[in-house]
């Protein structure tokens, strides 16, 4: 190099011959092409040297360093490679790592922007068993931002790496990383947030980290050798060293936030596998580690979660055999303790109501019955294919004496082995089983894959809970032998879960070859394409038959929707037209006698091709002509502000094809359901739809005008809603910029459950575009209900709706109850998101709120509010749901299933006298 480099990545390796090149290629292909990399070699005794010296004559960028005698760790060779290094910026990189492409470029941008004396950004920790990646701390790095020094966001000791970042090389120099230590990360950073003025933070990924499996080939990291004991010392040392320097560089104010580090990460690595190390180990390790908790703040520990600080206090009682009991709690299923106290409306982990020892924020006492929580512990023996359990149940928080007349099951899979739990003189259950593994079911096929059994208790009437067996972690699998399978019992995970493994043998061993074959040659016979042009043959020549018609709701999703409605209305009057439903994967909520077809199957195709009706919600398959003769009934699933059909995010962008594609699929419809004035107004023009349009009304909101007193015993008892709760239905909806991450789900729901569990129950409805898994702490005030199918019941079951622009608020309108819209990103949504119609704020029927606070003030005067807002519901429902008078099903089938062809126009007659709702409303909607 005649110039020196921009920046100088630093890579340490150490006998890893074979993956020094991947490391060293991941600096080189950098979008910064001005790099040099310095790689330094611990005196590997490989072939490294000559690995890394062809690296070098094939790029004049790489540099080698060879040190005469291996230091034993990382931090010697680092300090090395800083001594060598020509650029002002800096990077460290291990051998078995890499960096991501714009990583030199971006974080030097950024250092020089902001005038940092380093930049860290997200690290990423990369399985290569399981070939899956997870970001280290992602709440750590969720904004891009400039911090003036650790002690305005403490939170950042949890970064203690040192090669996510971009530094100064001088900075670098001033604190060189000491040599006779693991974890030397730990030391260097705490000296690094002391020195620094200013550091940026990025949200992007610029390290890979990958973690392997030890084999005879690679030996793991020192960082992941956390079986051995001296790890778990070099670890403690390196703790108390970045405390003592955190005191010397007289910033001895920030030592309890960088203890706080070592418990919330540090102390885990070890707690998580602690079930499975042996009695001697775990008491090795308290031994180890209770002398420095012993030094923390207790204010520290009270931060944690309170399964770790309840590991923690029983660490400085020394109290082995509970922590080991507590540690299977940490992880996999959390499993239940066995013994908890309750007093005063709090509860203790353990027999004694111990302050240290409390866990009422995790609210395991609380849950529903379905959710509840029973800790069982099993001892395993197998006799050929005789398998023996002794099954010990614990009861910590008395579920099974509320529920009298419960009974106890084995779940094996689909077997179910009735069990006799018999009260034990020290507490608990013990039920003792022995079953023949022979007499399971395995299938025609066989059965391959595992089991994981469980205890199922059964409560009168048929609701379940179930729990997963825990095993001794150090118990030797089992295997047994059955026709044509080999069977192994083990522990599996960090909390020794009973699993059960099946193999088949013989010439069943070849199954599964033969349906990953059978599998590959139907994907081949069965493209897109060739469905496509199978169907399009078929158009031509079967003809149509005016009594099949296809229902689908929802692309498939389940029987719900006006489709439903149209469909029953059919039933009801006996119209001799057979239906077949589309199922898009399981069936779901459709009636027992309904004919169902799988979503894009061959016989889907083919009822496509021959069906005279198609009614629908979406939109069938986009690319498929409608038959010659064949009738499209268009029902649309909603109505509202936001932007829809060339408005929308999909569509709004000028590209031929998607447009040109939506065209074509909106040309097929021959009526549109048209909810409203409003709804034809918007929706008709967006979409260019010319075809008729029916306004009576929507099918789907007729049970919402008469309402339905079984839908709401329905929803309280599958979902377990006591009777002096009162339900808010929360219905968000989907950001198209984050589908499937759980960002819609945007009010504090731990906020709205301090404030508000004594008086409501939330009833979560994500978008199905959504995925968002209702922690447990929170299932006594939250019930998930995005699988619930029928929302009509969610509706007419509330008391009141949460949403923020979810067409939810034009249905939920015709109930005439109370509407809250929590719409914190308005702006981001309305401008840079979705885009709508309408200003939400203005013509919303209910407040308008930015914060879960302002929330939780609302609900506590909810019906001084919701009176205040009268005349806007009023205006809102006249916009929305005029022509909701409860026989849009019937008026909808009366026109298009009716003998006379359809009108331009729908000059229907006046609408059918109202009927008033079965439930009293506010606002003054019909009573």
């Amino acid at each position: 190099m005649i110039n020196a480099p921009d920046c100088s990545v630093i890579v340490i390796t150490y006998n890893d011959a074979a993956r020094v090149p991947r490391a060293v290629r991941s600096v080189l292909d950098q979008s910064l092409r001005n790099v040099e990399v310095i790689v330094v070699d611990d005196a590997s005794t490989d072939d490294t040297e000559q690995v890394v010296l062809a690296l070098q004559r094939e790029d004049p960028r790489v540099r080698y360093l060879r040190r005469a005698g291996n230091s034993g760790g990382c931090g010697a060779p680092r300090n090395d490679g800083v001594a060598a290094a020509r650029a002002p910026y800096a990077m460290f990189l291990d051998s078995d790592d890499r960096l991501t492409r714009h990583a030199c470029k971006s974080l030097l941008a950024e250092i020089e922007r902001t005038g940092a004396d380093f930049v860290t950004a997200q690290i990423s920790r990369f399985s290569e068993a399981t070939r899956k990646s997870r970001r280290y701390y992602p709440a750590l790095f969720t904004r891009r931002r400039t911090v003036e020094g650790i002690a305005e966001e403490p939170e950042m000791f949890l970064d203690s790496f040192a090669t996510n970042k971009l530094y100064r090389t001088g900075l670098l120099r001033r604190i060189p990383f000491r040599e006779d230590l693991h974890f030397e990360d730990h030391l260097f950073t705490a000296e690094l947030y002391c020195l620094a003025r200013r550091f940026a933070v990025v949200p992007w990924t610029v390290y890979l980290w990958h973690r392997a499996r030890a084999t005879d080939e690679f030996r793991t990291s020192i960082s992941q050798r956390f079986t051995e004991m001296d790890n778990l010392r070099q670890r403690v040392r390196a703790a108390r060293l970045s405390d003592g320097a955190l005191r010397e560089r007289g910033r001895g104010e920030l030592v309890p936030e960088r203890q706080h580090r070592f418990l919330r990460q540090d102390l885990r690595v070890y707690l998580n596998p602690l079930p499975a190390r042996d009695r001697a180990w775990a008491e090795e390790f308290v031994a180890e580690v209770g002398p420095y908790l012993a030094e923390i703040d207790p204010a520290m520990i009270d931060r944690l979660e309170p399964v770790a600080r309840v590991c923690c206090h029983l660490i400085l009682d020394g109290r082995v055999e509970e922590l080991i009991a507590a540690a299977r709690s940490l992880n996999g299923p959390r499993a239940a303790p066995r013994h908890a106290v309750r007093r005063e409306g709090r509860t203790y982990w353990g027999a004694e109501p111990d302050p240290r020892m409390e866990i009422t924020s995790l609210r395991m006492a609380e849950l529903p019955f379905s959710a509840a929580r029973l800790r069982h512990e099993a001892e395993v023996a197998c006799e050929g294919a005789r398998l023996t359990l002794s099954i010990r149940t614990y009861d910590p928080f008395g579920v099974l004496p509320a529920v009298p007349g419960w009974k106890a099951f084995l779940q094996i899979g689909p077997d179910r082995i009735p069990l006799k739990p018999r009260e034990q003189p020290g507490g608990g259950l013990l039920s003792r089983v022995s079953l023949d593994l022979a007499g399971l079911r395995r299938g025609r096929l066989g059965s391959g894959g595992h089991r994981d059994p469980k205890i199922v208790i059964v409560r009168p009437g048929g609701r379940t809970t179930s729990d997963p067996l825990l095993v001794d972690p150090a118990s030797a699998p089992l295997t047994a032998a059955v026709p044509r399978h080999t069977i192994t019992i083990s522990a599996d995970g960090p909390a020794a879960v009973l699993r059960m493994s099946w193999r088949r043998e013989g010439l069943l061993r070849r199954v599964p070859r033969l349906l990953r074959t059978r599998t590959r040659l139907v994907g081949r016979l069965s493209t897109p394409a060739l469905k496509l042009r199978v169907y399009e043959g078929l158009i031509r020549v079967v003809p149509r038959r005016m009594d099949l018609a296809l229902f689908e709701s929802d692309v498939g999703a389940g029987y719900t929707g006006s489709p439903r409605y149209v469909y029953e209305e059919l039933r009801r009057r006996g119209t001799p037209i057979r239906a077949v439903w589309s199922v898009a994967r399981q069936r779901r909520n459709f009636p027992s006698d309904a004919t169902l077809v799988r979503r894009m199957s061959w016989r889907y195709i083919w009822t496509m091709a021959r069906a005279g009706y198609w009614v629908d919600s979406h939109g069938l398959p986009l690319d498929y002509p409608k038959p010659p003769g064949t009738r499209y009934l268009q029902t649309w699933h909603g109505q509202g502000i936001k932007s829809i059909g060339f408005n929308s995010p999909d569509l709004r962008a000028d590209f031929p094809g998607p447009r040109a594609q939506w065209r074509a699929a909106v040309a097929r419809w021959d009526a549109l359901v048209a909810p409203s004035a409003e709804f034809e107004r918007i929706f008709v023009p967006s979409n260019e739809y010319a075809g008729p349009v029916l306004r009576f009304g929507s099918p789907r909101c007729d049970v919402l005008v008469h309402g339905d007193p079984a839908a709401v015993e329905r929803v309280r008892d599958r979902l377990e809603i006591p009777p002096d709760r009162k339900v808010l239905l929360y219905a968000p909806t989907y950001r198209d910029q984050a589908k499937f991450s759980g960002q819609s789900v945007r009010a504090d729901l731990d906020l709205m459950a301090e404030a508000l569990a004594g008086e409501w129950v939330v009833v979560l409805r994500p978008h199905p575009v959504e995925r968002y898994r209702v922690p447990e702490r929170l299932r006594h005030f939250v019930r998930p209900a995005g699988s619930y199918p029928e929302i009509n019941d969610l509706m007419l079951a509330s008391d009141a709706l949460l949403t923020d622009y979810s067409s939810v608020m034009c249905d939920y309108a015709v109930t005439g109850r109370p509407m809250l819209f929590l719409i914190d990103d308005w702006d981001e949504y309305r401008h840079l998101e979705r885009g709508v119609y309408h200003d939400l704020p203005a013509i919303a029927p209910g407040p308008c709120l930015t914060t879960t606070r302002e929330l939780v003030y609302a609900l506590l005067d909810l019906e001084e509010l919701s009176s205040s807002f009268a005349d806007k519901y009023a205006a809102f429902r006249e916009m929305w749901c005029a022509d909701e008078r409860g026989h849009a099903s019937a008026m909808v089938v009366d026109a298009f299933f009716g003998p006379a062809a359809l009108p331009s126009a729908p000059p229907y007659g006046p609408p059918p006298p109202v009927r008033r709702p079965a439930r009293p409303a506010m606002f003054g909607w019909p009573r």
